[in-house]
């Protein structure tokens, strides 16, 4: 039987009362990776300096105004790579050579003698005129093709083994041993998820460099998407490069929207504790499980408001327990107040419903996905 948690945040958000905007619509998309790359990294404190913590840190703590917002969101940022995944290093577009071979955009990427090469083949849509939006799957799209079919929206994947090819389920190397490894040997403690956000950063640097008379894509529209895993990985991608117009994780579990405060208190759910450290930095697990997790100086509810203020979509399926829906629905509700503060709640949503497959959207939620790509990919109004 099917069951919805929730079908919308906005009515909720609604409830909260009216939001304290200022003049000017905040942008829907930027054309830098991080606009906050000029903030110096806070102090990080050492764990046993860190507060306890027991509620959802403030993710608009010292935020005034919007102009505030790019300090707190680099504030975040550095937060969650230093405890959490490691750090996605900065790369020049000098370092980044892209070119087209057919419908297959190629970059190579170089870093301390070393150069990484990722492909990726480009499906254009047999509608519409170029440059066209583009979707950009996170080991594939998992949303029925449908979506796509009647829309001028072109589509690739992110083959995220061409970085780091870490994979519950075939062979791969370990830590130290990716081919990101061998351009950041430093950076070995990495968690996948900060080197797969570097990856698809770097994609983007290829379609930017060679610009829409050679790869037909409006890079202002760009998307991302996943599902599970790659779920979380495109959350992190999306999070981590101002460049993605629209983010959609579908079912992204625990270490992507899931507050790892509230994991904490579930049972038989991805926490802190039991998530794949392959993903994230050891030092996470060593310093913060347990009640520990309360010194997490951040949560996951900040991931998600480091989208902001463009448009992100979040689909749970609560069929799925160890999906810990229960612990995205607070998460969500926590992050999508940085959206109202600056009176765009409309750009971020989230829909938990059940009654189907793990990463098998329903024709249930077809139309709120419809609407967020018609929106923020085709430059739609919305409908009322």
């Amino acid at each position: 039987m099917k069951r919805t948690i929730t079908t919308t945040l906005l009515a909720l958000i609604a409830l909260a009362g009216t939001a304290q905007t200022e003049p000017g619509i905040p942008p829907l998309v930027y054309e830098q990776e991080n606009t906050g790359a000029h903030f110096a990294w806070p102090s990080m404190p050492t764990v046993s300096e860190l507060p306890v913590l027991h509620e959802l840190p403030d993710a608009l703590q010292g935020v005034n105004s919007f102009a505030d917002w790019a300090r707190r969101r680099s504030e975040i940022a550095a937060q969650i790579q230093h405890y959490g995944i490691g750090q996605k290093p900065v790369i020049s577009m000098e370092q980044v050579k892209a070119r087209m071979d057919g419908d297959t955009l190629i970059v190579d990427v170089t870093a301390n003698g070393q150069t990484l090469t990722l492909r990726s083949e480009i499906l254009y849509p047999s509608q519409g005129q170029p440059p066209y939006a583009v979707m950009i799957g996170t080991s594939g799209i998992s949303l029925p093709k449908q979506l796509f079919e009647n829309r001028p929206v072109a589509t690739m994947v992110f083959h995220e083994a061409q970085v780091n090819d870490y994979s519950q389920w075939r062979p791969h190397h370990e830590r130290g041993e990716h081919p990101f490894d061998r351009l950041y040997p430093d950076l070995k403690d990495n968690g996948a998820y900060s080197e797969w956000a570097w990856g698809l950063s770097r994609l983007i640097d290829g379609l930017q460099q060679l610009g829409p008379e050679a790869t037909k894509i409006d890079t202002r529209h760009i998307g991302v998407t996943g599902c599970s895993y790659a779920g979380k990985m495109a959350l992190f991608c999306g999070a981590f490069d101002e460049r993605v117009a629209l983010t959609i994780a579908q079912e992204p579990g625990g270490g992507g929207a899931a507050a790892w405060r509230v994991s904490h208190t579930l049972t038989e759910v991805e926490s802190l504790e039991r998530t794949d450290y392959h993903w994230f930095k050891e030092s996470m697990r060593e310093n913060f499980s347990g009640d520990s997790v309360y010194r997490l100086p951040y949560d996951h509810h900040e991931l998600c408001a480091m989208v902001c203020p463009r448009a992100l979509l979040l689909l749970g399926n609560p069929d799925y327990k160890w999906l810990a829906d229960e612990a995205m629905q607070p998460s969500a509700k926590a992050a999508s107040e940085v959206w109202h503060r600056f009176g765009i709640a409309d750009r971020m949503d989230c829909s938990i419903v059940g009654g189907h497959g793990h990463c098998q959207l329903p024709e249930s939620q077809f139309s709120i996905v419809e609407s967020f790509i018609d929106r923020f990919l085709l430059g739609k109004a919305k409908s009322q």
